[in-house]
Formats: C-alpha cells, structure tokens, sequence
C-alpha cells in the first residue's frame, strides 16, 4: 500500500481523474456532432421570373426537417454574388417555360455539404417531375480531396500552438513568476507563430498545391491563428498551472475540431456545435482560410476578430495574472535587514 502512494500521489491521481474527464468529453463531442451530418436551415437562394420565385421557396422551406431556409433573389448575378460572399449556400435558378433548373453551389466550402444539398434539391426536383443541373462556381481543387486541406492546414496550426505553449510551461514552471517572464513567453510564442504559419502556408500551397490562394494571406492567417491558440493556452496555464494545457486541449481540441466545420461544414452540424464554432479559434480559422482559398477572401472580418480576440484575452489575462502573483511573491518576502548603523 506504501508503494501505491508513493507512485500514484493524490494529485496525480486527480490529474488522472481528469485526463479520463477529458476523454470521454473527446468521444462525446466527436461522435455527438458527426454520427449524423444532416443539412438543417442551410440558406439558399431562389431566382425565378415572376411569382415562380415565391412558390419554390415556399416548397423548399416547407420541406420534411427543414433543411433549407429559401430567401428570393431578383437575377443570376445576385445569386452568384451571395454565394462567393458566403451569404448563402447555394442558388436554385428556376426555369418555368423548361423543365430543367439549374443549382450553383460551391464545392470550396466542403463537398460534404454540396453532396448533401445536391441530394436535397435533386428529390425535391425529382417530386416536381423536374430535372436539376448543377453548376460549381467555387470549386474545390482538385488536389484538396472533400476540401479538407484548410482544416487540416488549421488543425495543424492550432496543435503548434498549444504545444508550444505546453513546452514553455513544462521547461520552466506552468505559472510565469512576474509579468516580465510572461511577457517572454508571449513574444517566444509569436516568433513562433511566424515561423508555423509561415511553413504551413508553404506546405500546403506551393509544394503540396493542396490549396490555391495568397500564401502570403494564409501566412498572416497561420500566424494569428498559431499565436491565438498559444495566447489563450499560456493565459490558462497562469490561471490553472499545469491543469491550464488541459484546459487547452478542451477548448482547441474537444470542443474546437467537432464543431470547426471540417469534415462536416457547420449547416450539417447538430445545432450546439453550430453555434459554437464560429467562436472558436478552430472554426473561425478554417472559415477563413476556405474564404482565402476558394472565395477571394470574402466573409473574413468576423473570424478574423474572433481569432484577434483570443490572441489579445491571452495576452492580457496571462500578464495580468503574472503581475497578481508576482506581486504576491514580493509580499510574502521578509523585508531586507536594515544595515547597522556606523559606530
């Protein structure tokens, strides 16, 4: 019994504890938010001459399980300029004197959810005596098999970064002693997000032509992404001490990836993990650099603020905390004895 205790200490076996926490959240969060990708609410829109346009979007919405949610759009041109700004899904072009339609989607944004709203809108034809023809404005290159290299890229990029603040925290002490050693911390983890977003950029672009697009933007985007995640986890690791990387790995990893819209983009998601996402650094990145890659960098201003605002809580929580304690450090200090004063 004396051996027990000596191995297994009372506060690694709350750090075990724990770990087993963390990995049934892992399986729950996984296997609740994909076991069953099915398009609910995704936005399309409807061009169609006359009151055409009403009637099909008045069928589409009133579809079994509400998988779509129709707006009508005056022509074409609009049609097409909501869905490379991301305003929409996809675009039913009815013909009333043919009987063939056409739909513009967008395979960039994920061929799980062009699959899926292909199938949707090719039965939905199919009951009208219809034919559908689908046409790809955006689409995926064909290098990046189910347009999964962005979140890949991204999932690469965040892992890099709370590693980086992992080995940081392991090498010298999870909390920082004063402000100054984390103000250290926070500009290693920069020089660091530089250099990841700028090899993966690379990797991925020019030697892989997995992605097409700015490197130079995918750059910008790697480095905000890898510093956002290492920020955010050397600000818990100050908050929690070791615990923090858990912590981390909940945000990033558990709660992040399920939700990111990778492998199933987010109008296929359960709706928790849908409204999670984009709030996340996981989704906000991949969003992003789906839009770099396939969209001419449209819809990025929101991500890019929600990146922004988890390198700058990190940056603010993690010195904050460290001043609190070294401030704390210097009080429980014994004062300095006073010289003796000369004879």
């Amino acid at each position: 019994m004396d051996e027990v205790r000596t191995a297994v200490t009372p506060r690694a076996a709350l750090l075990v504890f724990g770990t087993l926490a963390l990995q049934l959240l892992f399986i729950a969060s996984y296997v609740g938010a994909l076991h069953h990708p099915e398009p609910t609410d995704v936005k399309v829109a409807v061009v169609a001459p006359g009151g055409a346009a009403d009637q099909a979007a008045a069928r589409l919405r009133q579809l079994p399980g509400g998988p779509l949610s129709p707006r009508v759009l005056p022509d074409e041109a609009a049609a097409r300029r909501q869905l490379l700004n991301r305003d929409v899904d996809a675009a039913l072009l009815v013909d009333p004197r043919g009987s063939t339609d056409t739909l513009l989607v967008a395979s960039g944004q994920g061929t799980a959810e062009t699959n899926a709203l292909l199938n949707v809108f090719g039965q939905a034809e199919q009951r009208q005596q219809r034919t559908l023809r689908p046409v790809d404005v955006a689409p995926a290159s064909p290098r990046d098999a189910e347009g999964l290299s962005s979140f890949y890229l991204v999932v690469g990029w965040c892992v890099g970064g709370y590693l980086c603040a992992a080995i940081l925290a392991v090498s010298a002490g999870a909390r920082p002693a004063n402000r100054a050693r984390a103000l250290i911390r926070l500009a290693t983890t920069a020089l660091y997000a530089i250099a990841g977003g700028l090899l993966g950029a690379v990797i991925t672009g020019p030697v892989l032509g997995a992605l097409p697009g700015s490197v130079w933007a995918l750059w910008g985007l790697g480095a905000l992404t890898v510093f956002a995640v290492g920020a955010a986890t050397l600000a818990f690791q100050t908050i929690f001490g070791v615990i923090g990387i858990g912590v981390a790995i909940l945000v990033v990893v558990i709660g992040g990836n399920p939700s990111a819209g990778g492998a199933f983009p987010l109008p296929l998601l359960p709706d928790f993990w849908r409204a999670i996402g984009p709030a996340l650094p996981v989704g906000a990145s991949t969003w992003t650099a789906r839009s770099i890659a396939y969209f001419r960098g449209n819809a990025v201003t929101g991500p890019l603020l929600v990146l922004s605002a988890w390198a700058l809580g990190g940056i603010v929580v993690s010195l904050a905390a460290a001043g609190l304690r070294g401030g704390r450090r210097r009080a429980a200090e014994p004062p300095a004895p006073r010289p003796s004063a000369a004879p």
